[in-house]
């Protein structure tokens, strides 16, 4: 009977295991909060994704720690293609400024493709006194450490291109408040509790439009088509700056190759379609697919390279 039994819940594992990919509902892990780029692309690429892949697509804010509580899930769940990471530009410069991680960057993930990039921007409540980067950057070293800036968290990306501003431009004293989501600090931003804030274009560009907001200078090497009025830190005197955010799934190592290959195929399909890259480009973000798995991994490492020595330049450190 034992013999018996072993052999029939034998059948019925290597009959769940046979089944074809995906025939259970797939969960989109965004290590950060609700209301920001991330997530706005997370939920309207999600449908698409649905309806090619005949399952459920769930997406889960899993957030905290800069991002790194999602990435840790991701990264210790099973490599079935179940489970997808928004791999962002955030666990790049992780390892040089963090103490410690619970994953490792590069070991726990194969990544599938980079969705999309844009710029960060320096923004301020129309109260600051200063209207243009340079005018800030005199105001600050005269009254050094009277101004705060606000950000997604500590150790994001955000965060890290304050920092390194700050460095280029003459060490400047401006107090960092790490959110927890760029959506909780733009609300703050807003409403006058803080007087600056390192922001993605998404959540920011309309407040601007409005004049809710002082767009002060976007990261990239050019101007950004949504606010051809405002420079780039390079035009407005910060020679040297430059700084993008990216993201696109990854997924646990050791997921089978067929399963990548799908996962990759859909994410593909799903990010030419027309009505999601208006839907992107109106937000600030560009739709920018790898070519295959291996240049998004082949990038991920560069990148890391990369940003080791700027952590090290600008002193820093999030102690976990």
């Amino acid at each position: 009977m034992r013999v018996l039994l072993a052999f029939a819940a034998a059948l019925v594992l290597g009959s769940a295991s046979a089944q074809p990919y995906p025939h259970k509902p797939i969960r989109l892990i965004l290590a950060y909060a609700a209301g920001g780029a991330m997530d706005m692309s997370g939920r309207v690429i999600a449908p698409l994704l649905q309806e090619s892949m005949g399952q459920p697509i769930v997406v889960e804010n899993r957030t905290g720690g800069a991002g790194n509580i999602g990435a840790e899930a991701v990264a210790k769940a099973a490599p079935d293609g179940y489970t997808i990471l928004f791999y962002a530009d955030a666990y790049t410069s992780a390892p040089s400024l963090f103490a410690k991680l619970p994953f490792d960057p590069v070991k726990d993930f194969i990544p599938i493709t980079q969705m999309v990039s844009g710029a960060h921007i320096l923004v301020g409540h129309p109260s600051v006194p200063a209207n243009n980067l340079p005018e800030l950057i005199d105001y600050v070293k005269k009254n050094p450490g009277k101004l705060a800036y606000g950000s997604p968290g500590n150790g994001t990306p955000q965060h890290l291109a304050a920092e390194l501003f700050k460095t280029i431009a003459g060490n400047l004293q401006i107090t960092h408040v790490p959110y927890k989501g760029g959506g909780q600090a733009i609300v703050d931003l807003l409403g006058g509790q803080i007087p600056l804030a390192s922001l993605g274009l998404p959540p920011t560009v309309q407040h601007i439009k409005a004049g809710k907001l002082k767009a002060f200078a976007v990261t990239s090497k050019v101007r950004q088509r949504l606010l051809p009025d405002t420079p780039t830190f390079q035009e407005a005197g910060v020679p040297g700056f430059e700084t993008v955010q990216w993201w696109g799934p990854a997924v646990p190592a050791g997921t089978p190759a067929p399963v990548v290959k799908r996962i990759y195929d859909e994410f593909l399909k799903a990010l030419r379609n027309p009505a999601l890259v208006e839907r992107f480009n109106a937000a600030g973000i560009e739709v920018t697919p790898s070519a295959s798995p291996e240049a998004f991994s082949a990038f991920i490492k560069a990148e890391i390279d990369r940003w080791a020595p700027v952590v090290k330049s600008t002193g820093a450190r999030v102690d976990n």
